[in-house]
């Protein structure tokens, strides 16, 4: 299989680039191949312009996307999987990844309706993808708090289900206020599983 892994955190000296090193191990241990896209590396454009948003608007698929939009799709169309990591922050993922979502799942290729208003089906083809967060707070904390269902309606129905990918998860990576200490070394084990067995 083949990955697509969207990265959302600016630095590399990050718990959640040690997170992203592990799971990729276990996606080459497991015999896949990826490409990452590192947003922050990118320095890719999270804020919709006025000329995009004209395009999403006037819901015209003939409009032209925008090139560096284009260069994301066709990275999801290579793609058998699709992989996210990115650190919890206020309750959601990075303005980064929020602004991908926002610029990437264009109206005519991550949704488009019929003559009758009904949506019909996207252009992507994922099988499988993976949210993969890494948090301050215990997972325990984040579901008291309702964060982790609130992540899970939107981040995995929404932006991944909903535009019809067929198999969507999402994996918190918590308790990582200390940065060292037995949580560090699970999250570590963990995220290596999640690759060897995506």
């Amino acid at each position: 299989m083949h990955v697509y892994i969207l990265y959302a955190h600016p630095s590399k000296a990050s718990f959640t680039y040690e997170v992203l090193e592990a799971f990729t191990r276990g996606l080459k241990e497991a015999g896949h191949t990826f490409e990452i896209g590192d947003l922050y590396e990118m320095r890719f454009q999270t804020d919709m312009d006025l000329e995009q948003y004209g395009r999403e608007s006037s819901q015209d698929t003939d409009m032209q996307v925008p090139e560096d939009v284009k260069i994301e799709q066709e990275k999801i169309a290579n793609a058998d999987g699709l992989a996210l990591v990115f650190p919890l922050w206020w309750s959601d993922c990075p303005a980064k990844l929020k602004g991908w979502f926002d610029r990437v799942w264009t109206y005519g290729y991550a949704y488009l309706y019929d003559q009758n208003g009904e949506h019909v089906a996207s252009k992507i083809d994922i099988r499988k993808a993976l949210v993969l967060c890494t948090a301050g707070h215990t997972v325990g904390e984040l579901e008291e708090t309702g964060i982790v269902e609130s992540m899970r309606r939107v981040m995995v129905h929404d932006r991944l289900l909903g535009v019809g990918i067929r198999h969507a998860s999402l994996e918190i990576l918590g308790g990582m206020v200390e940065k060292t200490g037995p949580a560090r070394n699970a999250n570590l084990e963990q995220a290596y599983r999640l690759g060897r067995t995506f």
